[in-house]
């Protein structure tokens, strides 16, 4: 039976009388789907933030169903992972005494009354000063985008020292679904909520993006250089898929 990949569903419609929530196991994991039996031809899969659902006309069987999910099984996961990453969780509240993650330990945030500025102390704890509590989250944004672009640009020197190249342009960029991008022409972007991020977190998307003034692609021999500046990447990349679904907003 041929296959056919669909684009994402974007609307939630629904449940049909046709439709039956199912699961099949994808190495270690068990995947939950929605098969869907309508007129058509061909066998779809597509993903989106309900999960996978399977389209199939109403002859296919189900082993035919299920052949074609285990061939692309890690399409499959690959996309699944990619829509959890992009899931956002609830807007946090910037009110006195809530924490957040600083280089992945808790950071405790104080609002006391004073001309807009931030006052870091040892614990680490941060007192915003404000003559309006309504600019608490834009004055916290501006104070960690510049402890990120300080420590952005201190793993930059030392990531373009190991691989001999001159130190790149940096821009931060607050990007939904990007940790960083680098252009030969205008240098490396990195997403200034790597700050919540552990530090190893942040090495490794220093290197990949440095990686890239090399090799301006994903082949073997990019993943080599990114390899020779950051040994356990593999392991730090799965990392950075859990975290991404925990980076707080406000």
């Amino acid at each position: 039976m041929p296959w056919q990949a669909e684009l994402p569903f974007f609307s939630v419609k629904p449940p049909a009388a046709d439709e039956t929530p199912r699961t099949i196991a994808l190495g270690d994991r068990i995947v939950p789907y929605v098969l869907r039996r309508a007129r058509r031809r061909t066998i779809g899969l597509s993903i989106d933030h309900r999960g996978l659902r399977v389209g199939a006309p109403s002859r296919a069987s189900l082993r035919e169903v299920e052949s074609l999910i285990l061939r692309h099984g890690e399409w499959v996961v690959q996309k699944l992972d990619e829509w959890r990453s992009r899931r956002r969780p609830e807007p946090l509240a910037i009110v006195d005494g809530v924490r957040l993650p600083l280089l992945g330990s808790p950071l405790e945030v104080r609002l006391a009354v004073g001309a807009n500025r931030a006052v870091w102390s040892a614990q680490p704890a941060l007192t915003l000063c404000l003559r309006d509590p309504a600019d608490a989250a834009r004055v916290l944004e501006k104070t960690l985008r510049e402890r990120a672009r300080e420590l952005f640009l201190e793993r930059l020197r030392h990531y373009a020292a190991q691989l001999g190249v001159a130190l790149p342009p940096l821009a931060l960029s607050a990007a939904r679904t990007r940790w960083g991008s680098c252009s030969l022409k205008s240098g490396i972007r990195l997403n200034w909520r790597l700050i919540h991020f552990p530090l190893h977190v942040i090495d490794y998307v220093v290197a990949h993006e440095l990686a890239h003034l090399r090799e301006m692609n994903h082949s073997p021999r990019f993943w080599s250089i990114v390899g020779q500046l950051y040994p356990d990447y593999k392991a730090v990349r799965d990392e950075l898929k859990t975290l991404a679904a925990q980076c707080p907003q406000f």
